[in-house]
């Protein structure tokens, strides 16, 4: 009969009643510690190297009328391990030569900043608000919002598409 009772191998008592653990586990253990010491070194440096992390991120537009001001609001939660130098934040019509060429991190260099508030951890949220004026001479139809995250490691992050808004 094999079991765990058996396989454990038994645990004895010393005359002072302490417990006394058979050679394997104590074998186990000693040899099992440097593994996971080793796995979770690891873990911390995998964590310390990842890039800036968007999530969350969403775009809320409202459309100027009359003498009236509209807005853009843009929130984002973003995760950098060394913490966050900036997040660059560009909207962006759909139909643009963007769309054809490609928005790069040279192109998001002289933009707009988001204000960033720690939000727990190695999170902060970020919001990039803006007065919109004269609509009408804003290209109809759907816009990108671009974001440009650069940790304090100097790890970047550009998501071109974070969120999306129509302009009606």
């Amino acid at each position: 009969m094999h079991g765990a009772d058996e396989s454990a191998g038994p645990i004895h008592l010393s005359k002072s009643g302490e417990s006394l653990m058979s050679r394997r586990v104590v074998l186990s253990v000693i040899a099992g510690g440097p593994v996971l010491g080793g796995a979770g070194a690891f873990t911390l440096v995998h964590a310390q190297n990842q890039p800036p992390a968007l999530t969350h991120s969403t775009a809320h537009y409202i459309a100027p009328e009359g003498a009236r001001s509209g807005s853009l609001t843009f929130t984002t939660d973003v995760t950098a391990s060394s913490g966050l130098k900036s997040v660059k934040v560009l909207a962006w019509p759909a139909n643009s030569t963007f769309a054809k060429k490609g928005l790069t991190a040279k192109d998001m260099a002289a933009v707009e900043s988001a204000v960033c508030k720690p939000s727990g951890g190695d999170t902060e949220q970020c919001t990039y608000k803006v007065a919109v004026t004269g609509a009408d001479d804003s290209p109809r139809g759907r816009w990108h919002v671009a974001v440009l995250v650069t940790a304090k490691n100097g790890d970047t992050t550009l998501n071109t598409k974070a969120a999306d808004f129509t302009v009606a």
